[in-house]
C-alpha cells in the first residue's frame, strides 16, 4: 500500500519493488481492489508491440484511512473550544453538530418508534460503531458493543457525545438521553423514550 501511496504502479513494477512474483502481487492487488482500498487507473504503454500495462492506485475514498491526523486535530480544536467557551456553550455547539450530521444523513426513517429506534443504531454503525437495540420496560437502549465511534477523543472530551445525542434525536424524531460509559473501553448507550 505505501508503494501505491506514492502513486499509480502497474504489477511489474509493484512486484520488482517488493521482490514478488507478478501471479503474487496481483492475487494482493485483488484483494485490496475488492475491500474498496486502490482501484485500476489508467494504463501505461511501453515501447513496442504488447499489451499496456493497467496502473493501480489508491482509491480517493481510501485516503482517510491512512491518515493519522484526525485524532489529534479534533483533539486540539476540541482543547481550544473548551478553553475559549464555557462548559453549557461547549454543549450547545456539540448539539448544533448534531443537528448538522442529522441533516447529512439524509432522510429520517419512517414507522413506529422501534423501527426508527433500529435506524439510528444503524446510523451509529454506519459511523463506525458496532450497536444492538433493546428494549426495557418505557424505553428502547442504544447500547455500543464496544465499539465507540468517538472513542479516541471521548476520554478527553465527553461532551462528543452530545452531537450523537442530538443526530439519534433528530433522525429517530423523539428524545434521546446519552447515557455512555466512559473508561478504557467507553460504550455508547442511548436511551429513546416510549413515552409520547
Amino acid at each position: 500500500m505505501s508503494l501505491l501511496r506514492r502513486g499509480r504502479a502497474s504489477v511489474e513494477e509493484l512486484a520488482r519493488t517488493v521482490g514478488l512474483t507478478d501471479n503474487a502481487v496481483r492475487s494482493h492487488l485483488t484483494t485490496l481492489e475488492r475491500d474498496g482500498l486502490i482501484r485500476q487507473e489508467g494504463v501505461r504503454r511501453t515501447p513496442g508491440a504488447g499489451k499496456p500495462a493497467t496502473l493501480y492506485e489508491i482509491h480517493p475514498d481510501a485516503d482517510a484511512l491512512f491518515s493519522r491526523a484526525f485524532q489529534p486535530v479534533l483533539e486540539a480544536l476540541l482543547d481550544e473550544l473548551r478553553d475559549s467557551n464555557t462548559t453549557q456553550d461547549g454543549d450547545d455547539l456539540m448539539h448544533r453538530v448534531g443537528h448538522r450530521l442529522a441533516r447529512v444523513m439524509g432522510r429520517a426513517p419512517v414507522g413506529d418508534l422501534g423501527s426508527r429506534v433500529a435506524a439510528g443504531a444503524a446510523v451509529l454503525d454506519s459511523l463506525g460503531g458496532v450497536t444492538e437495540v433493546e428494549k426495557t420496560e418505557g424505553a428502547f437502549l442504544i447500547r455500543g458493543c464496544g465499539a465507540c465511534p468517538l472513542s479516541p477523543a471521548t476520554a478527553r472530551h465527553p461532551e462528543l457525545c452530545g452531537a450523537i445525542e442530538a443526530l439519534l434525536s433528530d433522525y429517530v424524531g423523539a428524545p434521546v438521553r446519552e447515557r455512555c460509559q466512559r473508561g478504557e473501553r467507553p460504550r455508547c448507550t442511548f436511551e429513546v423514550s416510549t413515552a409520547a
